[in-house]
């Protein structure tokens, strides 16, 4: 492997996001929606094999005390071989004095344990479709 990372949106081909996070198994929105979030974002990261997009993630912050990390995503045949290790800790160095949190894809929270992720007790979340986010494993029975 090729690895190389990159921290701006520059040159960013939007319609790979939406390919990989779907690839991942994972919500994913149009180009435009996904050029915005990142963009918007106070840290981004991408992870590159040669010129070839790989995986991505995001944080949003106030840079002071606080941050959630986003869209932390992996081309299925990359997964397992430390290039979401190398996104997360390349958005945690870009936030090294806040409280982050996150929520990972249901069956995926072994590998943030892994990282020093804690599961929150008091965690609570207001989604737009709750109904869907069940089904999809992402909250208690609505």
């Amino acid at each position: 492997m090729d690895i190389r990372v990159e921290n701006d949106c520059s040159n960013i081909d939007w319609n790979n996001i939406k390919e990989i996070l779907k690839a991942a198994g994972m919500s994913y929105f149009d180009e435009d929606t996904h050029k915005k979030a990142f963009e918007n974002s106070y840290s981004t990261v991408f992870i590159y094999d040669g010129n070839e997009l790989i995986g991505f993630g995001r944080s949003i912050s106030d840079g002071v005390y606080q941050a959630a990390i986003y869209d932390v995503a992996v081309l299925p045949s990359y997964q397992g071989s430390g290039i979401g290790r190398i996104i997360i800790n390349n958005i945690l160095e870009s936030i090294p004095q806040c409280n982050t949190i996150l929520y990972a894809s249901p069956g995926k929270e072994s590998f943030y344990n892994k990282l020093n992720f804690k599961k929150m007790k008091t965690g609570m979340a207001y989604f737009q479709n709750a109904e869907k986010m069940y089904e999809k494993g992402f909250i208690e029975k609505v």
